[in-house]
């Protein structure tokens, strides 16, 4: 369905539980993440509930979306406001200022943002005759929308501002020009219920969805005078194109054609995206300015011993029990997790769900992450295991091709052959379509969730010592049947098997905190 199927389907569910009452009511909507290519150890749960670095108990990304949008009801008309749950939007405004969304059609946020941040997201082109840039809050209206435009787009758009005070530039780095180039780009939006009402209707008139929709590039391109149709047959950016698609979003032109976007300049403000495994190791890990504003802290809701020898200060522990004399390297997050004693993690890792009780250098820059399943109603275990580089969106047409595949760096062709795995139409889960390591058969299913870990890192063993390990006739599934599989139950059990065992632990290492 993608966001904007999802949006839709709401919108269907909305008047089905509540009829007439519903166009009066203020709703707020977050996409929960979909797939999590990116960001894996989100995909089972979904994003909205990513684990953040500080609260006691921990914060989950959606107490801080309610946090971070406490004041907007109050000063809303009644329609729908729509949120991703990877980002983050802070924003200062003056003290007799404030967001309101009170106006017919779409009215969205706006932050501004380097050229390069505005090649992966939505990029405004205001109309220059009601924007000065300047103050820290404006109202103001979109001539058009690009959705993750190249540079010369941007430019031949007269979507590039030039601002005298970039203090509130979203960056990856910072910036200390007095004059900067800059784009407006975009976060949450709100569309009235006179809008609501008509893509519920438009959804209901298509039927069936048969492709993925875009709440934010398929919804806000048809916004705008100053829109035209040509994206509409623009399919570089999507994930699963359908046959359906190009119709569906002429239909959505034609529905929103004329329709305004308001946009709201927050000029003194930050946009943070969490979506993918960099981000997530940068912002949780380094000295980011999301980590200070934010007050992350190295240590949230956890128990230790040895604080000083067994975790950096730049790594990252989250809701997990680390025993006596294991070692986390720099750069590294942990969640979820029970780490032994005798368990050494390297940088820039990312370990979740797992439970470790062997002796083991666990490699940097290594992704695992253990997910329960239930097969014929028995629950099993997964480990899934990557580099946090790994691009497991990628993927190949033919089984010839997956050479080019890379597991850790090396050919998915020599670990299939170290593992003992034979290449053919059985290899992937997607049949012959998307062959990729998301759809891989190369994981075994175990018994003990210890078990699925010490299998999956004696694999990634194997490929970085170039030796065989065998998998000799295990069941194998991939990250996509991993998830068909998820038994979310067995999984929160475990969470609070970790969340009983650090409230009973606490107070006697308290000091050690």
């Amino acid at each position: 369905l993608g966001n904007g199927g999802s949006t839709l389907h709401v919108l269907q569910c909305l008047e089905d539980l509540y009829g007439d009452k519903w166009p009066s009511f203020i709703v707020l909507l977050i996409h929960s993440g979909g797939y999590s290519q990116r960001l894996p150890n989100a995909s089972a749960l979904g994003k909205i509930f990513t684990a953040l670095p500080f609260g006691d108990p921990v914060y989950q990304m959606l107490e801080l979306k309610l946090a971070m949008y406490i004041d907007f009801p109050s000063h809303m008309k009644p329609g729908i406001l729509v949120t991703c749950s990877d980002d983050i939007e802070l924003y200062s405004t003056g003290v007799t200022e404030t967001v309101t969304f009170d106006k017919p059609g779409f009215t969205a946020l706006a932050h501004p943002s380097d050229l390069t941040v505005g090649t992966t997201h939505g990029v405004f082109v205001l109309d220059p005759s009601s924007f000065s840039g300047k103050g820290e809050l404006e109202y103001t209206s979109c001539h058009n929308f690009l959705h993750k435009p190249d540079l010369e787009t941007m430019r031949q758009c007269g979507a590039v501002c030039v601002r005298g005070n970039c203090a509130g530039l979203s960056s990856s780095g910072d910036r200390s020009d007095s004059e900067v180039e800059c784009v407006y780009t975009d976060s949450i939006f709100y569309m009235d219920h006179s809008i609501a009402k008509q893509l519920l209707a438009f959804y209901k008139q298509v039927g069936t969805l048969h492709c993925e929709i875009d709440a934010y590039g398929d919804f806000l391109q048809a916004l705008g005078p100053g829109a035209t149709p040509d994206y509409t047959k623009n399919t570089s950016n999507v994930t699963k194109e359908g046959s359906q698609l190009v119709e569906v979003r002429q239909k959505l032109y034609s529905l929103l054609k004329g329709t305004a976007l308001n946009v709201i300049v927050l000029n003194n403000s930050k946009f943070y995206h969490i979506g993918t495994t960099q981000e997530y190791l940068f912002h949780f890990t380094s000295d980011s300015k999301l980590k200070f504003e934010l007050d992350l802290v190295p240590v949230a809701f956890s128990v230790f011993s040895d604080k000083a020898e067994t975790l950096d200060q730049s790594a990252s522990v989250i809701q997990s029990i680390l025993e006596p004399g294991c070692f986390v390297g720099p750069g590294s997050v942990i969640e979820y997790s029970r780490i032994g004693p005798e368990v050494s993690v390297g940088k820039n890792s990312i370990i979740s769900g797992a439970y470790i009780n062997l002796k083991v250098d666990i490699p940097s820059n290594c992704f695992l992450s253990s997910l329960s399943i239930k097969i014929n109603d028995q629950v099993k275990y997964v480990s899934m295991v990557f580099s946090v580089e790994d691009d497991l969106k990628k993927s190949v047409e033919l089984l010839s091709d997956i050479g080019s595949l890379r597991f850790f760096g090396t050919s998915l062709l020599e670990c299939l052959d170290l593992w003992g795995v034979k290449v053919s139409d059985q290899l992937f889960s997607s049949g012959n379509r998307r062959l990729g390591l998301w759809t891989a058969r190369i994981f075994p299913v175990c018994s003990t969730l210890s078990e699925s870990v010490r299998m999956s890192l004696k694999m990634l063993k194997s490929v970085q010592h170039t030796s065989a390990f065998k998998l000799n006739g295990a069941k194998l599934l991939s990250v996509e049947e991993m998830l068909t599989y998820k038994d979310v139950e067995d999984m929160l059990r475990f969470r609070k098997q970790i969340f009983d065992t650090i409230r009973l632990r606490r107070p006697e290492e308290k000091s050690d905190l």
